[in-house]
């Protein structure tokens, strides 16, 4: 499972170096990559196993609904394979690193099946936010029985 976060920076060609906790399970989801895509201003890396059964249930998802079909649109047509090269850096396409704002100072979060690519400014306002959204008493009782 892909767990934590790390700061790091994405050089002038759109680099990241994979950090030496999640190599190993990239390296177990069958290949020497991930899948990255965009979502809720960021990227989301998937090793090939975990997309190949996010697809196979995309697919077997009804269709007729516009906004699955714009998710899906989006989603997997934004979708591009990153490779592990010898450095152990993958290269984020250009469209991806422009919807994530991805300048320099980024963040990697591991949660669970996949990890996250976020701009370390937008990484910083979603810490913020989630801090208000615990003082919801109603939002914070929802997450504290997922702690139980």
């Amino acid at each position: 499972m892909f767990r934590s976060s790390s700061f790091h920076t994405i050089d002038t060609k759109g680099r990241i170096i994979m950090p030496v906790r999640f190599r190993s399970l990239i390296q177990a989801g069958g290949g020497n990559g991930v899948m990255v895509s965009r979502m809720d201003n960021g990227l989301v890396a998937y090793p090939f196993d975990e997309w190949s059964r996010i697809e196979k249930n995309i697919m077997s998802a009804p269709q007729k609904d516009e906004l699955m079909r714009r998710f899906i649109r989006v989603f997997i047509g934004s979708a591009a394979e990153c490779f592990c090269d010898k450095q152990d850096r993958i290269l984020i396409p250009p469209p991806l690193r422009h919807y994530a704002g991805l300048e320099k100072e980024i963040v990697l979060l591991g949660v669970l099946t996949h990890f996250e690519i976020r701009s370390r400014e937008n990484w910083d306002k979603e810490s913020i936010q989630q801090e208000e959204d615990m003082e919801n008493g109603e939002v914070g009782a929802e997450i504290a029985k997922l702690l139980i």
